[in-house]
């Protein structure tokens, strides 16, 4: 793959600043050479290669030696300096063009997208939403008004104030599956899930909050989930004190990637076979190797006991546990 490739300018001011104090250095020594004292030899120098002008400090008449040694160092101090601000002026610009290129081939990364999960707030909340998304497979794109927070993340981004319409467009938010809000604020949230939902009926979002209140209000303005991370972190911190293996068995299946099972959600689409029929008529234990734990019907109730039972219907969102080939295959006969 071609990859875009610019000067690098970095040496270039290197190489002009060695340049030009060697040429201070061997002007200062060599009017020294012809008497002048080590300030007086300096400033020689100075004067000579900026070509200000300025009166000569020569020790009685120039003679030849004098006035070709002169002649050199204007040439070589004038050629110093103009590499000089070559460089100078090629960093400046060449640092405009790649930022420049940098956003514009990122911007167009993100414009290629659809389905995708749109994060605003890359604190210490939205960094672990990001790389845990990341970690599956999931491509993400990262809203932050800080450039500090996105720089060296390795993810699309977009630099920007997230409440902004035109910035949730830049993250491609009308394409996008998934938002998930973590600012700082209640108040950025909700405005943050109130715009969103305006630009995308279909987005499903996920919002933070601090309180009950604000959980509410939420919901009314266009969350499908609303998340306070306080209340989590006391419930995860009580199954620890209460249940400690089951809590940790649930973090290793979800979060930690490193059991041989997985969960996940499957939806059942219109017109799919297993409409009509049960787990047992199925045998999907046998056939698929997952695992159904419940089933979600469109009112949001979960089916666990009469699981194996209940009939499958259009929008049940299967629960199923297993390892990746296993819920794949699963996957496969659902959308058949």
């Amino acid at each position: 793959m071609l990859r875009f490739r610019l000067p690098r300018t970095r040496n270039h001011l290197l190489r002009a600043a060695g340049l030009i104090v060697g040429v201070v250095a061997a002007g200062t020594l060599g009017y020294g050479l012809f008497g002048l004292d080590p300030v007086d030899a300096f400033y020689q120098t100075i004067i000579t290669i900026s070509t200000v002008g300025f009166r000569e400090l020569v020790v009685g008449e120039p003679d030849a030696a004098w006035k070709l040694f002169t002649s050199v160092l204007i040439l070589v101090g004038t050629g110093s300096m103009l590499y000089g601000a070559t460089a100078v002026i090629e960093s400046i610009v060449e640092g405009r063009i790649t930022g420049q290129y940098r956003r514009y081939r990122m911007q167009r990364s993100i414009d290629e997208l659809s389905g995708h999960l749109v994060v605003c707030g890359l604190g210490r909340v939205g960094s672990s939403i990001t790389d845990f998304v990341q970690s599956i497979g999931q491509e993400v794109v990262a809203v932050d008004i800080d450039p500090d927070r996105l720089e060296d993340t390795g993810f699309l981004h977009v630099v920007g104030d997230s409440r902004q319409e035109h910035v949730l467009r830049q993250a491609g938010i009308d394409r996008a599956s998934t938002l998930i809000t973590a600012l700082g604020t209640t108040v950025d949230n909700l405005y943050v899930t109130l715009s969103a939902r305006g630009l995308n009926a279909r987005l499903f979002i996920v919002s933070r909050c601090d309180d009950q209140e604000a959980l509410t209000k939420m919901l009314q303005v266009g969350a499908d989930r609303v998340v306070n991370p306080y209340e989590i972190g006391g419930s995860r911190m009580a199954s620890l004190a209460t249940q400690p293996n089951v809590a940790d068995f649930l973090d290793v299946v979800v979060h930690d990637g490193a059991f041989e099972a997985w969960l996940r959600e499957i939806i059942i689409p219109d017109g799919c076979a297993f409409e009509g029929k049960t787990i047992d008529d199925l045998a999907l234990r046998r056939e698929t190797g997952a695992v159904v734990l419940s089933v979600r019907d469109a009112t949001g109730r979960f089916h666990t006991d009469d699981v194996a039972r209940r009939p499958f219907e259009s929008g049940d969102v299967i629960v199923a546990i297993g390892s990746d080939a296993s819920l794949d295959r699963l996957a496969d006969q659902v959308n058949c």
